[in-house]
């Protein structure tokens, strides 16, 4: 007699169920877990604003961000003030940090619509900082970062991060041998934009001229070198309008 589980129709039952009990387990995992995600993604992006304006607990050569416990503070202390800019319309917004960029970018595809730039001033030690978010476009996936800048728009720091660009290569923008050649950059000449090239012919490979509007390229990772190039180009010629203001006042 031929048993029932030797059945097709056993094997389809049973894999539909299958599918049921853990689509059903995934579904209250994310469900209940949604607050923490959310939460960890909102410290992180206070970590990377605080690291970019040099609020970190860095030694001299590794990477340390403010603790997750201690964060909130200090992304209250430092931060003064959150604007969103769109157009020629300024407001504050004291969550813009939580704006998503990568459905900003999205949306601004359609020529009619304004987008909206998310710019953070923070103060310390009596200097003031104007923090800018940017996403870009890596070898194989996104990258984004934070740069701060001075009035004098002169660059104060950087973070760097990726999504899947390749280990010990372009996946080193965010070491700190990388980051730390941006800091004293001027990213205009005069009155006009120039933004920070990534170049892999770099004539100042120990980055003493920070007037020259290059950084030394990462050895073998052409590629995300250039899209961290083309996203500050890109990202930061958008807040001009407002930055020049800072610069001729």
């Amino acid at each position: 007699m031929e048993k029932r589980t030797d059945k097709n129709a056993y094997t389809i039952l049973f894999a539909i169920a299958m599918v049921f009990i853990v689509g059903t387990i995934l579904a209250f995992l994310a469900t209940s877990l949604k607050s923490k995600i959310d939460e960890n993604k909102r410290l992180e992006k206070q970590q990377n604003i605080l690291y970019a304006m040099g609020v970190n607990e860095n030694d001299e050569k590794s990477i340390a961000f403010i603790s997750t416990d201690k964060v909130a503070g200090e992304f209250e202390k430092y931060i003064t003030k959150q604007l969103i800019i769109q157009g020629d319309k300024i407001t504050e917004d004291k969550e813009a940090y939580l704006l998503d960029l990568k459905k900003e970018h999205a949306l601004a595809k359609d020529k009619s619509h304004k987008r909206r730039l998310p710019l953070f001033i923070g103060e310390k030690e009596g200097e003031t900082f104007y923090i800018i978010p940017m996403r870009g476009k890596g070898l194989w996936d996104a990258i984004w970062g934070f740069i701060s800048l001075d009035k004098n728009l002169i660059v104060k720091g950087v973070f760097f991060d990726h999504k899947a660009e390749t280990p010990g290569l372009g996946a080193n923008i965010n070491q700190r041998f990388f980051m730390d050649d941006f800091t004293g950059e001027h990213i205009t000449k005069g009155s006009v934009f120039k933004g920070i090239t990534i170049s892999k012919s770099n004539a100042d490979p120990k980055n003493i001229d920070k007037e020259d509007f290059e950084i030394d390229a990462i050895a073998g990772s052409t590629i995300t070198g250039d899209g961290v190039s083309a996203m500050i180009k890109s990202e930061l010629k958008l807040y001009m309008p407002y930055l020049q203001k800072l610069k001729n006042n």
